[in-house]
């Protein structure tokens, strides 16, 4: 009941809010994966001309969503009367106070369904921006036509939809009630799209993003790795074309974009090595698009470590399984699994296919053997997710850190949590 209320005031707050500063225009952003990426990338691009409000978390769930909107941090005791009526107070604060902002940029996300729909109930966003439908939280899931219908729910709320083409497939369609959708990706399939022309390392994709609404492509530059890394791109071009910006504004944007820690970001390693951190979470299409990530680069050696892909439910064996297919040995000297899931299911599959094949419970010892088998220049994807793989202690073990590198879950929460799970196999 007392969550219940504070929800609900909440919420009132929120729509509040927007009815006393109805300048201030509110971005949402939906989708089974990449929410994080095209966040900030939007926020990237409209920060050229508007002054932009982003939480830099993923706080998306109902309680801690709209004080995210609102720019009130989340009370550190939940259960503290006195903590959420200072959150209370500091809304009241926020709705009568000039607003010092133009844009506000919110992550919504589902872990059943009705969770986005329950969004919709009290915002009424500018636009909304879908990036994927792929499977996620399945063991609440019946199938992924409700999945398609829970993450579209955000654009049919929304005055403007955009969503990614190229992750949803086109028999979603029939869920979309909103007249007004653009499209974006780096497919044909999509009217917001970037033609690749050139790719190295160092500074990433060359190319031009195609733009419905201006006479000539935007030559640009964008320094992140994989294709499925452009889509956030582009979500965000489609974004601030329609929030007016210029041609040349949009092309300073792309080339200030960089991956977010943990999402594919690339590090240096121990020899010369190339370390691809995708530790933050996994899911089979954000899986499948790394790994062609790897196999796309030229170099001596290529490892792929694998951690079990979390909240799968029914799917998961066959979804490992897959996974454990796509691992191909002419591109890959070792598939190194961590994880249950991942041993029981994905190693099985990429032994069949004749990979060499190691397991691993620990982060820890599989970064370790995979230091011992690493050849000088070699391409490491670390792919994992968090409860019980926890793979950015792997890259710990092969990375050359600088003050600049950043790792997911370092903070002292986090430390104390994985030193508990690790000392299990000490």
């Amino acid at each position: 009941m007392f969550k219940n209320y504070i929800q609900k005031r909440l919420e009132k707050y929120v729509a509040r809010y927007f009815k006393k500063h109805p300048e201030v225009k509110l971005i949402v952003v939906a989708g089974s994966v990449g929410k994080t990426s095209t966040k900030r990338a939007i926020a990237t691009l409209l920060s050229r001309r508007y002054r932009v409000a982003l939480h830099e978390g993923n706080h998306n769930t109902h309680l801690s969503a709209p004080l995210a909107i609102l720019g009130i941090e989340y009370p550190g005791n939940i259960k503290s009367v006195g903590a959420w009526l200072s959150v209370f107070a500091a809304a009241k604060r926020r709705i009568n106070e000039p607003t010092g902002v133009d844009v506000i940029i919110s992550e919504i996300g589902t872990d059943r369904p009705g969770d986005i729909a329950r969004f919709g109930s009290y915002l009424r966003p500018y636009i909304g921006v879908v990036t994927a439908v792929t499977p996620e939280h399945m063991e609440f899931f019946t199938g992924m036509e409700e999945v398609a219908q829970e993450e579209l729910a955000a654009a049919n709320f929304s005055q403007l939809a955009i969503i990614n083409r190229d992750d949803i497939e086109g028999r979603f369609a029939s869920f979309l009630t909103n007249p007004n959708v653009d499209t974006y990706g780096t497919t044909g399939l999509a009217e917001y799209r970037f033609e690749i022309q050139d790719f190295n390392i160092e500074n990433g994709y060359v190319g031009s993003a195609i733009v419905p609404e201006f006479e000539q492509p935007i030559p640009a530059t964008i320094k992140v790795i994989g294709e499925h890394s452009l889509r956030p791109a582009m979500g965000a071009v489609a974004v601030a074309v329609k929030l007016g910006l210029t041609a040349p504004e949009i092309a300073a944007g792309l080339a200030l974009l960089r991956p977010v820690p943990g999402r594919m970001n690339i590090l240096k390693g121990i020899d010369e090595t190339i370390i691809i951190d995708d530790t933050y979470n996994s899911s089979p299409l954000a899986a499948s698009s790394a790994l062609q990530a790897l196999y796309g680069l030229q170099v001596p050696q290529r490892i792929a470590i694998l951690g079990s892909m979390n909240e799968l439910g029914t799917v998961s064996a066959a979804e490992h399984e897959k996974l454990g297919m796509m691992c191909d040995p002419n591109m890959l000297s070792w598939v190194v699994t961590v994880g249950e899931e991942a041993e029981k299911y994905l190693a099985p599959a990429a032994r069949a296919r004749g990979c060499q094949v190691k397991s691993f419970k620990s982060a820890i010892d599989a970064g370790g053997f995979v230091r011992s088998v690493l050849e000088r220049g070699a391409a490491i994807l670390a792919k994992g997710s968090q409860g019980d793989v926890y793979l950015e202690e792997a890259v710990k073990v092969l990375c050359v850190m600088s003050e600049d590198d950043e790792l997911v879950r370092q903070s002292a929460s986090w430390m104390e949590t994985k030193s508990a799970f690790f000392s299990k196999f000490s």
